[in-house]
């Protein structure tokens, strides 16, 4: 059966019906992570589907094509988040969604287009630095208590012992998960989003978003994002306040987010990407994280290099430090201009 590659610009119910039935598909997948992306940075996004008989849908990419002076001009499946690539059930669709991928960089004079893979979809440039840190959960948050390492548990402890309580909501806590996500990102010398991303997100994904904070005589001293699909429960914003470290804020919030994770019916909890041997690849493997390698595919144009856009890339070091001395109210005014093009 002839299949054929055509932009995807409908409601979005026929592409998430396709995104479900697909078993190595992932959150970012569905439609609604479009109009965040447009609507919070304003790039341009090709969602390309491969269609085959009657208008049905059997192959799907969804890109973004991101263009500045300072990091270059290349397209993302898909940019900000973990996951994202190429899902198709069967060899035709992929290869001429590849090839209109190609088409579509020649036409934008793009270096490069970045597939963020969970497994190698395609023959392609391919770079494994990242690994997703996955934990399996038990029925309930008793046994999953019992199965915590020690000092994983002192830790929770230590946190509740100092008085800690925690939150769980909707957009009412945004303010709070701001503020602390703002203060950590100058810490770590990142630019930070605009708080207009985090309200699209929480917008457009209401039953499957929420913010849980931590508080400490009432101040609010860490927060984080959770967001779930099937039976995956993710975090993948989360930030504390360096001040309050010895308290243990930011276990108090991994163990609350997974007992809600666990109340929700989720399987998995996915703390998020890493890279291994780094501080938060061993925070999250002392919880009982298992890595699940990440395969990020790339095509590229002749002569170009496998790209680093990547902190650790020595030309970023001195921007780095420098934005680490920057007033926190600074940041929340320069960071989104810059933050929308490091994908």
């Amino acid at each position: 059966m002839k299949i054929r590659v055509q932009g995807y610009d409908k409601d979005g119910s026929a592409w998430d019906s396709f995104v479900t039935s697909q078993k190595a598909s992932s959150n970012y997948h569905l439609y609604g992570w479009r109009e965040v992306i447009e609507k919070s940075f304003g790039h341009k996004t090709y969602y390309l589907a491969a269609m085959k008989g009657d208008n049905e849908i059997c192959g799907i990419l969804p890109l973004v094509h991101m263009k500045s002076r300072l990091f270059g001009n290349f397209m993302i499946s898909l940019p900000f988040f973990n996951y994202g690539g190429m899902l198709s059930d069967n060899e035709d669709a992929t290869g001429l969604l590849v090839a209109e991928s190609r088409l579509l960089m020649a036409g934008q004079h793009a270096d490069f287009a970045e597939f963020r893979h969970t497994e190698c979809s395609m023959d392609a440039e391919t770079k494994q630095h990242k690994v997703s840190m996955v934990l399996d959960l038990h029925e309930t948050a008793d046994n999953q208590w019992k199965a915590l390492d020690s000092k994983v548990r002192n830790q929770v402890r230590k946190a509740e012992k100092s008085g800690l309580t925690t939150e769980i909501g909707g957009s009412e806590l945004l303010d709070q998960f701001y503020e602390v996500f703002c203060r950590n990102m100058r810490d770590l010398g990142t630019p930070v989003y605009g708080r207009n991303f985090f309200q699209t997100i929480l917008e457009t994904f209401r039953d499957t978003t929420r913010i849980i904070i931590v508080k400490c005589d009432g101040i609010t001293i860490a927060a984080g994002l959770m967001t779930w699909y099937r039976d995956v429960l993710e975090v993948p914003w989360a930030s504390s306040i360096s001040d309050y470290k010895n308290k243990c804020p930011n276990n108090l919030l991994y163990w609350e987010a997974i007992k809600f994770a666990i109340a929700q019916g989720a399987q998995r909890f996915d703390f998020g990407r890493s890279t291994p041997g780094e501080g938060t690849f061993c925070f999250k493997k002392q919880w009982g994280a298992k890595p699940v390698p990440l395969y990020w595919q790339y095509l590229l144009k002749d002569g170009q290099q496998l790209p680093e856009l990547n902190p650790s890339n020595p030309k970023y070091r001195m921007a780095v430090k420098l934005w680490q001395q920057l007033p926190v109210p600074v940041t929340k005014i320069l960071g989104p201009a810059i933050v929308k093009n490091i994908p």
